[in-house]
């Protein structure tokens, strides 16, 4: 294995964290932010890219065309390397996830090295994986996907931890198999499955369903992971309350009426 081998623990329910438990020598990668905790004897270093070495040239350019990679994406220019340095004993490192949800572990050696995954699941992985990003070839994707042109990928023969919003649902489809889902509820999916946009049939539903004018459609064979939250649609939720923060009502029958009856 190019990675380096990690133990873990995820702890939490609604909202999670990872313990990783790390030999003398071994290395972790992790999201700049997603840091809860450490033993002494792991070290933390802020580095380029994602120290997979996998960047063309060891120098300062392939470092920086690594980073490059994750300007794209929308993640920092920066990732944070821990390492354990003591003399014995394991040790561990803690992330926690930004939100509500689960974390999802990804053995990459049982996905034939390579997971696609929305910009900003990434929480953490072994050092080795590499953290690059995946063009969508089909314009149709990229304008109306939720998730534009560039999606992440996670490649190498590690650990990798991702995160979804809410509950996580996993997926196996068999070839030629078809699901539909809204855009923004993917999380991740294997390289394998084919990844398309579809135009919500019908005026009256595409105007005035409330759901959109586009759904995702995946097709097999792969696995997929669905997130029940997204954190898109949460964060809707509370700029609409937040912007209707002066009626405590929220129950109230005459919603938008009452607040004008109210002088609101």
């Amino acid at each position: 294995m190019s990675a380096h081998e990690i133990d873990y623990v995820i702890m939490g329910e609604e909202i999670q964290c990872v313990e990783v438990q790390l030999d003398p020598g071994e290395s972790v990668i992790a999201e700049a932010g997603s840091f809860m905790m450490m033993d002494p004897e792991i070290t933390m270093e802020t580095i380029f890219g994602d120290g997979s070495g996998s960047q063309r040239g060891n120098g300062l350019m392939g470092k920086l065309m690594g980073a490059g990679k994750r300007i794209l994406t929308g993640e920092s220019l920066f990732m944070t390397l821990f390492t354990h340095t003591g003399g014995y004993g394991r040790k561990s490192v803690t992330f926690a996830a930004p939100y509500p949800g689960k974390i999802i572990p990804l053995d990459l050696q049982q996905y034939n090295g390579k997971i696609i995954c929305q910009k900003d699941a990434f929480l953490c992985a072994a050092k080795g994986v590499s953290v690059g990003i995946e063009f969508q070839r089909k314009l149709g994707v990229g304008f109306f996907g939720g998730e534009g042109f560039i999606m992440q990928k996670l490649e190498g023969d590690g650990l990798s931890f991702v995160h979804s919003g809410g509950y996580v649902l996993e997926r196996t489809l068999q070839p030629g198999e078809t699901i539909k889902l809204d855009t923004g509820c993917l999380v991740a999916m294997t390289s394998s499955v084919e990844y398309n946009i579809e135009f919500v049939k019908g005026v009256k539903t595409a105007l005035f369903g409330g759901e959109g004018l586009f759904f995702a459609t995946l097709r097999g064979p792969g696995k997929v992971w669905v997130q029940s939250l997204p954190f898109s649609r949460m964060a809707d939720r509370i700029l609409s309350a937040a912007g209707n923060s002066g009626r405590k009502e929220e129950g109230s029958i005459l919603g938008g009426l009452g607040n004008l009856l109210d002088g609101r």
